[in-house]
């Protein structure tokens, strides 16, 4: 966190000085022993973030590139037009152990274009495709497994 505030700090002032930067960093550690104080957070916990950045960085380019790709899938259904699509609804099993990583996943699911989480409960998903073929190892998508590694 502190070094989040940190840059946020450089980022608002628009120029670097030593005078900016001491400040800075006094204020941000500051806030910092302010959050352990009052709040439940914790050095250990944003060290254990920070050990999964390069996981949460990864996640976020697998998102974008799943969504762009997902895009051109659904701008071929949409432009040709001719042809039939075939909505299903796919129900499985999540291997995710977290809350928080099975909400992520649901919310990745209903980002990419093709397909919505309908539901999600007790690690069972339900997901509406727009096609059949949309649908295809979602159940073990390159989501899942960047997920996996970021709750380990």
């Amino acid at each position: 966190m502190f070094f989040i505030l940190f840059a946020a700090w450089i980022i608002f002032n628009g120029r670097i000085t030593a005078e900016i930067l001491i400040f800075g960093a006094v204020i941000s550690a500051a806030v910092c022993v302010f959050m352990s104080v009052l709040t439940e957070y914790s050095l250990k916990k944003e060290l254990k973030l920070l050990k999964k950045l390069p996981y949460i960085l990864l996640y976020i380019l697998v998102l974008v590139v799943e969504i762009i790709k997902a895009n051109l899938v659904t701008a071929v259904f949409i432009i040709k037009g001719n042809r039939k699509i075939n909505p299903v609804i796919v129900c499985f099993d999540s291997p995710l152990k977290t809350e928080y990583a099975a909400s992520v996943l649901a919310n990745s699911i209903t980002l990419t274009p093709g397909t919505i989480s309908v539901s999600m409960a007790d690690g069972k998903f339900r997901v509406h495709c727009l096609d059949r073929s949309l649908c295809e190892g979602i159940d073990s998508s390159v989501f899942v497994k960047v997920l996996r590694k970021i709750e380990q």
